[in-house]
């Protein structure tokens, strides 16, 4: 590993696979850091650490001797302020602790949003049950309780009646880390989408948007993301605007972004933004299928201080593709699984990117009560919007699990 740029990469779960990819496919060497002696991203990397990535004492002498030019993560919530902990200790790039705090927590955002006179839900930070059924009936409205910094809805609910807070306050609280307390808002109506973008020194540049559709079932988890560059019922323009000039004004220096927005009333309400890729193969996959933009080397760039970096841009020939990551749903109420159909359509079709199943058989499968409880998904795009919900309609009527 001598004479080469060295990057940390924290964690080394599946999602990290293919920045770790990357990071070799560019002739850099690579140091993951994971709990499992099985992890994923081992495979791929030229070093490998078996720890938890928040035990610092157990790795932190070890990459200070090893000489790192660069520290990042992806599509991994979790891992913000590790990471700008890890690169300011060791003076590397980094996007900041301030910058780690505003895209983690929840209340910071929505008092940026206050602040710069964004468009905001009401809201308030609620350490006890009754500060929140205060804020509940003086709100008068369904509300949504969700924990300050969390990750993939859990902790997250949806709240119409007082019984209903007074049953899900403490499991909401509980997933909150830092601090234990609950952020609860105004439940901001209408339909769901994501951003995925990246900021440079040219700004923030918006790479995909997505209109999410969501289970009947638990309205709080998707089971749908459409990605098009432009939708025939909103105001993408709008969209992108109003995600750039967050960005742009909270400072963060570089690194990918994902948001979630809704929209209400003729504007685009941020729900919550990470300073990181999206999940699910979002950054890794769709992203650049979508733009044309290699991201992943992009960010590779920036986290090692090299300033020439691509100016980010969607290319002409995609600005009628369209991407789809759909999630699986158990038949029923789930069940014992026996059989899987229409797997070989996934594998063979040259326009699915990926797909994953959460389960083998045998296994017990279920309905999705948060994201990570999902049982898989596929991702697959087409050069035009009929042509991608044709081919959605063929994986709906093949693709079945017996159980």
């Amino acid at each position: 590993m001598s004479g080469e740029k060295k990057i940390l990469v924290l964690p080394g779960a599946i999602w990290q696979v293919p920045i770790v990819k990357k990071i070799r496919e560019m002739g850099y060497s690579s140091i993951v850091v994971n709990p499992a002696a099985d992890s994923p991203a081992f495979k791929y990397a030229d070093k490998s650490i078996q720890s938890d990535i928040f035990a610092k004492q157990n790795y932190l002498d070890a990459i200070r001797t090893m000489h790192i030019d660069a520290v990042l993560s992806d599509e991994c919530d979790i891992a913000t302020r590790l990471i700008a902990e890890l690169a300011d200790s060791l003076d590397l790039p980094s996007q900041g602790q301030d910058m780690a705090e505003l895209y983690t927590n929840k209340v910071r955002m929505r008092e940026f949003l206050r602040d710069h006179n964004l468009p905001c839900p009401v809201f308030q930070t609620c350490h006890t049950l009754d500060e929140a059924l205060i804020f509940y009936r003086n709100l008068n409205k369904q509300m949504i309780v969700k924990p300050i910094d969390s990750n993939s809805s859990h902790g997250v609910f949806t709240i119409k009646t007082e019984a209903e807070l007074i049953a899900h306050f403490e499991e909401a609280r509980s997933f909150s880390r830092e601090e234990k307390a609950v952020i609860c808002e105004e439940y901001i109506t209408g339909t769901e989408f994501t951003v995925d973008g990246i900021k440079t020194s040219y700004g923030h540049t918006c790479l995909a948007i997505s209109e999410k559709k969501h289970y009947a079932y638990n309205e709080n988890v998707a089971y749908e993301l459409f990605f098009s560059h432009d939708n025939p019922n909103f105001d993408y323009d709008l969209l992108r605007r109003t995600n750039d000039q967050f960005v742009n004004l909270s400072g963060l220096p570089f690194g990918l972004t994902h948001a979630e927005y809704k929209f209400q009333d003729g504007q685009f309400y941020l729900i919550e933004i990470g300073a990181r890729g999206g999940g699910n193969l979002i950054s890794a996959e769709i992203v650049p299928c979508m733009s044309g933009y290699d991201n992943y080397e992009a960010l590779i760039q920036m986290a090692l201080g090299e300033k020439n970096v691509k100016q980010p841009s969607i290319a002409p020939e995609l600005k009628k593709r369209c991407a789809v990551l759909e999630f699986f749903d158990a038949p029923g109420k789930g069940g014992v699984v026996k059989a899987i159909e229409g797997e070989e359509f996934l594998s063979n079709n040259p326009n699915v990117l990926s797909y994953r199943f959460n389960f083998k058989l045998g296994d017990t499968i279920q309905q999705a009560v948060c994201d990570t409880a999902r049982i898989g998904f596929y991702i697959a795009y087409a050069d035009s919007r009929w042509e991608l919900q044709q081919l959605m309609n063929d994986i709906q009527e093949k693709v079945k699990f017996i159980i």
